[in-house]
């Protein structure tokens, strides 16, 4: 249900007028039956494109995937070496933060390419922790490499004291101390009550020295320590309280139709229900009453018994969306 070419999608910024038309074109083919008709909208798209653990179906959202693609090339310039590419970005709007990543671009005129990426920098180093290695290109107090945060942000009354706020992890560190150890280098003598937040300090950064290695980067949200899009994904989507049955729902050896009609009911937005109800029954068996196609029979007779199995364990999530036990 992507009638885009995928491998536009992370190079450019999709307009919001493409954005709808094509959500658009997603909606009527689901609740059209495959053919682009116009027919009701049971469900909220915003549920739809839910993951399925949380009562959608798992499909992805145009403008956020989009966004996830475009942060990868904030991901990717960081993280490769000195590609041919990545030069040429070096150069055209220059480089700050050891290297890592390329100064703002604030450029009047007109929507570049790399413009519309780094408007996606911000989250996507909210992910970002570094490996220390040699020391070289991290900065020791405004870097995140001993923790999810910033030693500025930890100890912020110590950072008012550093003597250099930008200075490198290789140039607190000190070899000279027996088998080394941290310099901090303050600007002048601590006082008697900031004894705890030193000891605080070189207590969180005494599993931490300098080695051999080349200083390396690591995206905290996947296992591998590399950006995944779908991992990304989930971050910009954000997750909801709500606990839907999904495994009740969604299983195997069961055709697609029935789990899709059972995920209709779970929300209440069955169609043959929702008739039925409005022309005074009470129980889902005088659907049966009706004189409806072969298929569809068939079908409601599997719903039938997969509610008898599985309808007191989701009577709790049918309640809450306005449904009693006594319509199943």
């Amino acid at each position: 249900m992507l009638p885009l070419n995928l491998q536009t999608i992370p190079l450019i910024r999709i307009p919001k007028s493409v954005t709808k038309r094509i959500e658009k074109i997603q909606r009527d083919f689901l609740w059209g039956g495959g053919r682009l008709e116009r027919k009701a909208h049971l469900i909220k798209w915003k549920v739809v494109c839910s993951p399925k653990e949380e009562g959608g179906l798992g499909i992805r959202k145009i403008d956020v995937l989009n966004k996830a693609l475009l942060g990868k090339w904030v991901w990717r310039y960081a993280y490769e070496k000195e590609n041919l590419w990545k030069r040429v970005i070096g150069v055209k709007y220059g480089q700050e933060g050891c290297g890592w990543r390329t100064k703002d671009v604030c450029g009047p005129y007109g929507v570049g390419l790399w413009k519309e990426i780094m408007k996606e920098a911000d989250w996507c180093w909210e992910s970002i922790v570094f490996k220390v290695g040699k020391g070289t290109r991290i900065l020791f107090w405004m870097d995140k490499w001993c923790g999810n945060e910033a030693l500025s942000q930890i100890f912020p009354q110590l950072f008012t004291l550093a003597g250099n706020r930008n200075a490198k992890v290789s140039e607190v560190w000190d070899s000279s101390l027996g088998q080394g150890g941290w310099n901090l280098r303050l600007a002048r003598d601590f006082n008697d009550w900031e004894l705890e937040q030193i000891g605080n300090m070189l207590n969180l950064l005494k599993d931490f020295r300098t080695s051999t290695e080349e200083d390396a980067m690591r995206w905290k949200r996947e296992s591998n320590g590399v950006f995944g899009a779908k991992g990304a994904y989930k971050i910009l989507v954000g997750s909801s309280a709500c606990v839907f049955p999904n495994r009740r729902i969604w299983m195997d050896k069961v055709p697609t139709k029935v789990s899709f009609f059972a995920w209709e009911a779970s929300w209440g937005r069955f169609s043959p229900w929702i008739s039925f109800k409005e022309g005074g029954g009470s129980s889902l068996t005088g659907v049966f009453c009706v004189d409806v196609k072969r298929k569809v029979r068939i079908i409601l007779c599997y719903i039938v018994q997969w509610l008898r199995l599985y309808g007191r364990s989701l009577s709790p999530f049918l309640e809450s969306n306005g449904c009693s036990q006594n319509q199943l």
